[in-house]
Formats: C-alpha cells, sequence, structure tokens
C-alpha cells in the first residue's frame, strides 16, 4: 500500500474511531444512571437499610441511631396530619417545590427579616435520605434534581410514609415509632393529637426543642399545629393523596 492510500485509509478509520470511543463514553455513563434510577424506584417498595443523615450520626458517634421502620398504616394519622400542618401544608398538592413558599421566603429576605422555611417534606426526604445536612450550592442543586424525580417515583403516599420514618425528632433519634416510645412510651400508632402536634413542633431543629420542657415559644407552636390540623379538617385533609379512608 502507497503511502498516499495509507493516509486515505487511516482518514477514514479516525471518525471511526471517534465514534466508537464516544459509544463507551456514553455506556460508561448510562450504565450508572440506570442502575440508579432503578434502585431509585424500587425503593417505592423496599425499605431503606438506613440513611444519608443516620449514617453520618453513626459514624459520628460510632454506635447505631434509635430507629425501628412501622408502615405508614402503623403510625398514626394525627402525626401524618400534624407533620403536614407544621412543615408543607400544601404536601398533597405540589409537584415537589411550594412555590408560594419560596416567593415569601424570596420576599422576606430582601426585606431583612429572618428567612422563612421554604423546603418541603419532598425536599426534606431527598436530603435527609441521600444527601448531607451542611448547605451547599453543589447539595442544593442536587436536592432540586431529586425531588421530582421522588415524587415521580414514590408518590406522596411513599414519601409521607419515608418521612415519618426517617424524620431526627431527637439526636439520634429517627422516626416516628423510635420518638414516640422515647418521649411518651407509646406505639407511633397510638399517639394522639396533642403528642403529635409535641413531635411536630421538634421539626426540623430537634437538637435544640425537647418534649419534656418545652419553651414558651415551643409550647406556642405547639398550639399553632393543633390550630392548623383542625383548620385543615382534620386527617381527611390527606385522605386524597396519602391516608386510607
Amino acid at each position: 500500500m502507497t503511502d498516499k492510500a495509507r493516509h486515505y485509509a487511516d482518514a477514514r478509520r479516525r471518525p471511526q474511531a471517534r465514534q466508537l470511543r464516544r459509544r463507551r463514553y456514553w455506556r460508561w455513563l448510562l450504565l450508572p444512571a440506570l442502575i440508579c434510577a432503578f434502585l431509585l424506584v424500587a425503593m417505592r417498595w423496599i425499605t431503606p437499610p438506613t440513611t444519608a443523615f443516620m449514617l453520618a450520626w453513626r459514624i459520628q458517634h460510632e454506635q447505631r441511631p434509635d430507629w425501628r421502620w412501622r408502615p405508614l398504616g402503623q403510625i398514626s394519622s394525627q402525626l401524618a396530619l400534624a407533620v403536614v400542618a407544621a412543615e408543607d401544608q400544601q404536601f398533597p398538592n405540589h409537584w415537589g417545590f411550594d412555590m408560594g413558599a419560596i416567593r415569601s421566603a424570596m420576599k422576606d429576605r430582601e426585606r431583612g427579616r429572618s428567612r422563612r422555611g421554604a423546603s418541603t417534606i419532598s425536599q426534606q426526604v431527598a436530603k435527609n435520605m441521600f444527601l448531607w445536612s451542611e448547605p451547599s450550592w453543589l447539595r442544593k442543586g442536587l436536592e432540586a434534581g431529586l425531588t421530582p424525580s421522588l415524587e415521580l417515583a414514590w408518590g406522596k403516599r411513599r414519601l409521607l410514609e419515608v418521612y415519618l420514618n426517617v424524620a431526627e425528632f431527637g439526636d439520634g433519634i429517627y422516626g416516628a415509632e423510635a420518638a414516640a416510645q422515647q418521649f411518651f412510651g407509646v406505639s407511633a400508632s397510638a399517639l394522639s393529637r396533642r403528642q403529635a402536634a409535641q413531635l411536630a413542633a421538634l421539626l426540623p431543629n430537634p437538637k435544640r426543642r425537647l418534649v419534656s420542657s418545652p419553651s414558651r415559644a415551643q409550647r406556642a407552636r405547639v398550639a399553632w399545629i393543633e390550630e392548623q390540623m383542625v383548620a385543615l379538617g382534620g386527617t381527611d385533609y390527606l385522605t386524597t393523596c396519602c391516608l386510607h379512608p
């Protein structure tokens, strides 16, 4: 083969080689993405063995946190309503983000007021399950991508079930069952409206609030949560999205 012919043959091979490298590159990117998507969907039915937050706590304290998973049907509907009333009243209606709360938070920030919380239950599940506690733009970006994916893959009922099971109610106390046993000596299914409001009032900062010795502000928050539970229409408010009638 002459040098000229070899040159033309090499020229023909180069685009083919680049195309092959591109295919391999996308294959290595696509495979992990498909695995992650499969695991995300599977967790709609599979009980998670732990969460990112619990794993971090366990590493820091070198012991297991107090955590006992319970299906949503074994958790008091009063607690389900209480956390929605306290944390995310638009939970049955939004697609992962409460745009009204976000706009209010932005206005408060512009006016120099203390920042209003705008994080939904769906966002908190994404963060607690898969991310980390320290705020950063990276975490916010990942959270923004995960939240609608969880809404689509899990649905409202599963999101609420996971939230009630992974929310931190005290130092190393995760989920409704552990909190109910720890603070009231009852199972999560037996929580009254007042007890549910007391637990919901611990969120989202349970390490600064105590059920046993609540501050005046905390007692006022408990009363406000109970008022909101009634104003929302009781547990019927969650029947269409999450709770069986």
